[in-house]
C-alpha cells in the first residue's frame, strides 16, 4: 500500500513510521509534517509540508497532528480514494464514522467508511476489558479514575517533565499531580473525562452504561494507568472475571499481589497489549468489581490501534 501520514514528527506520527518499519517494508510511505519541521528526516524518510502542492493519491493516511489538521485535510485525502485514519478527536462524534477499537468493533468498518476515528488512548485501555466483561453480564456502571502520563500530552508534555517547566501544563509536573487534562467544561469535568463518557458508550454500543471518570496527569513519561470500578447487572465474581481477561484478545493479566505482581507503566512501554491487574470484589455490592489496568498510551492508545485499522482496510485497497 501507499501510506501517508500526517503528523510524522510528532510522538504518535513517529511510533506510527516505527512500528510500520518493523513489522513490513513493503508499503511506500509519505512523510508530511508543518512547514517548521519539513525537510526533517526521520528513520531515512523525508518530511513534506503538507500541502494543495504536495497531497498525493495513496491508500490509507493515518493523521496524528490534532483536531484542526484532520478538519481540514481528512476529507481532502478521501476525494483522493483514500481510508483516513484518525488520532484526533475531530470526528469520534459524527455518527457516521466508527469510533474503532478492531478487537471490539472491526464490524463497523466496510470499503465505504472513508474516515475511521481512533478512539482517546485512555478509553481504548479501559473499553477492551470491559467489552469482554461485558459479553458476561451487562456492565450498568463504570467510574475510572486515570494516572495519565505527560507524553499523552506530546513532545511539550515530555519536555516539561525533563526540564522542571511549566510550558504546556498550567503547572509544573516533576513531583506533582495535576487533576485537569484538556479544558474544563461547564458541569464541571474537563473534556478529557467527557471523551471517555462519550467514547466508550460508543465503541461498546451501550448507550446507557453510566460513566463517571476523573483524569489526572502524573509524573511518568509513558504509559496510563486507570482504576476502574465496574457495576454489574448480575454478580461477577473475580473467579470468572479472572478467567474471561485471561483469554481476552489484546489483554494480559498480571494479578498476584501476594507477589507484588500488577501491572506497572514500567514493564508496559512499547507493548501493543493492555495490562490488567488487582482485580477485586467490591466489598459493599456483590454485582461489583475494580481492576487496574496499565497500557502504553503511544502503542495501544494511539500508534498500534491506528495500524490494526490499518491493516482492516487494507483487504480493501487490494487492486484488481
Amino acid at each position: 500500500m501507499k501510506i501517508a501520514i500526517i503528523g510524522a514528527s510528532g510522538l504518535v506520527g513517529r511510533n506510527v513510521l516505527k512500528q510500520l518499519l518493523r513489522f513490513s517494508s513493503k508499503h511506500e510511505i509519505l512523510l508530511y509534517t508543518s512547514k517548521n519541521s519539513a525537510g526533517k528526516i526521520i528513520e531515512n524518510y523525508k518530511c513534506e509540508e503538507l500541502s494543495d502542492k504536495t497531497i498525493q493519491k495513496v491508500d490509507v493516511a493515518i493523521f496524528s497532528a490534532g483536531g484542526s489538521v484532520s478538519k481540514e485535510w481528512a476529507e481532502k485525502f478521501t476525494n483522493l480514494g483514500a481510508f483516513v485514519v484518525d488520532n484526533s478527536n475531530a470526528f469520534r462524534r459524527e455518527k457516521s464514522v466508527p469510533l474503532v477499537v478492531p478487537e471490539i468493533n472491526a464490524s463497523t468498518i466496510n470499503k465505504t467508511t472513508k474516515i475511521i476515528a481512533n478512539p482517546n488512548c485512555s478509553t481504548i485501555q479501559i473499553a477492551l476489558p470491559l467489552y469482554y466483561l461485558n459479553k458476561q453480564t451487562k456492565i450498568e456502571r463504570v467510574i475510572i479514575s486515570t494516572y495519565q502520563s505527560v507524553s499523552g500530552a506530546g513532545q511539550k508534555g515530555v519536555l516539561d517533565l525533563e526540564n522542571d517547566t511549566s510550558n504546556k501544563f498550567p503547572y509544573k509536573i516533576k513531583n506533582n499531580l495535576i487533576p485537569q487534562i484538556d479544558i474544563p467544561l461547564e458541569n464541571g469535568y474537563t473534556l478529557e473525562e467527557d471523551k471517555m463518557n462519550f467514547e466508550l458508550k460508543k465503541i461498546l454500543n451501550e448507550p446507557n452504561i453510566m460513566v463517571t471518570a476523573t483524569a489526572v496527569r502524573v509524573p511518568v513519561k509513558n504509559c496510563h494507568g486507570a482504576s476502574v470500578y465496574v457495576e454489574f447487572e448480575n454478580k461477577m465474581d473475580i473467579k470468572t472475571a479472572k478467567e474471561i481477561l485471561s483469554n481476552a484478545t489484546g489483554i494480559v493479566v498480571q494479578d498476584d499481589l501476594n507477589n507484588s505482581i500488577y501491572p506497572m507503566p514500567i514493564n508496559s512501554i512499547e507493548s501493543p497489549m493492555v495490562y490488567v491487574g488487582r482485580l477485586r470484589q467490591d466489598l459493599n455490592n456483590p454485582n461489583a468489581i475494580c481492576f487496574w489496568c496499565v497500557s502504553d498510551n503511544l502503542y495501544k492508545g494511539a500508534s498500534t490501534n491506528a495500524l490494526q485499522i490499518m491493516e482492516i482496510v487494507e483487504k480493501f485497497t487490494i487492486k484488481n
